[in-house]
Formats: C-alpha cells, sequence, structure tokens
C-alpha cells in the first residue's frame, strides 16, 4: 500500500484509536507508513478539526494532537489548499458532495490520485477511489 488521503473524522479516529474505524480504514495508514509513505491530510482538515475545537464538539486535546503529527517527520503530510484543489474541486458535483470542507478534501484527493480514507457516504457515491 502506499500513501493515502486521510478525510478528517479518519485522522482523528486513527490518532486516538477509535473503534469507528472499519478494519481497513484502520489498515491503510498503518501499511502506508510502514512502507515509508505517508498519510495525506488535506489542509481543510487542520481547519474543520480547529473549527470543531471551537465549538466543542472535540477536544483541544485532539486538535493538539493533530497539530504534533502535521509537523515533518511525523509520518503525515499536510496538503495545502492551492489553485490545483480549487480547480479540481470543479470536478467534484455538488449535487454529489454538497458540503464544501468535504468537496474540498474530495478535490484534493483527486489531484493527489490517491485513495481516500473516509467513511463519508457522499463522498464514496462520488465515484473516487475510497477505502472504508
Amino acid at each position: 500500500m502506499g500513501a493515502v488521503v486521510a478525510d478528517t473524522h479518519t485522522v482523528l479516529w486513527y490518532l486516538s484509536g477509535d473503534g469507528r474505524l472499519s478494519n481497513r480504514a484502520r489498515a491503510a495508514p498503518r501499511a502506508a507508513t510502514e512502507a515509508g509513505e505517508p498519510i495525506v491530510v488535506p489542509s481543510m482538515c487542520i481547519a474543520e478539526t480547529t473549527y470543531l475545537a471551537e465549538k466543542g464538539r472535540i477536544s483541544v486535546t485532539d486538535l493538539d494532537d493533530l497539530f504534533a503529527v502535521s509537523q515533518p517527520d511525523a509520518g503525515f503530510v499536510v496538503a495545502p489548499f492551492d489553485l490545483s484543489i480549487a480547480l479540481a474541486r470543479r470536478r467534484i458535483p455538488r449535487g454529489d458532495v454538497p458540503d464544501l470542507p468535504d468537496r474540498i478534501i474530495a478535490a484534493t484527493d483527486l489531484q493527489l490520485a490517491l485513495p481516500l480514507v473516509t467513511r463519508d457516504a457522499r463522498i464514496q457515491a462520488s465515484g473516487l477511489p475510497v477505502i472504508w
């Protein structure tokens, strides 16, 4: 298994060992790091996690854990939101994936041409290569 892109909930659940990850969703990031490949975290996941912590929907510890693994040499790589991602977002139909953060995460995956680890049913139905 090579590099994978991880959705927000995937990263948070992977870091916390949450049992809501499927066996495949738990194994894919582990296999990537064991192969020396990164777990790619779209920058939108950082923004979304910050927002969730501000609203009290996740703990600040979860946010701090994400910041810690987003540092160099931690096995995770943050994919910036840039023009190529913005243009790729236009290829994700709003009717398929209506939520803007999810469209940006899906567009990051589309642009990088890697499998996306997500349980999001709308992204799964969009035709992108998804692991769950």
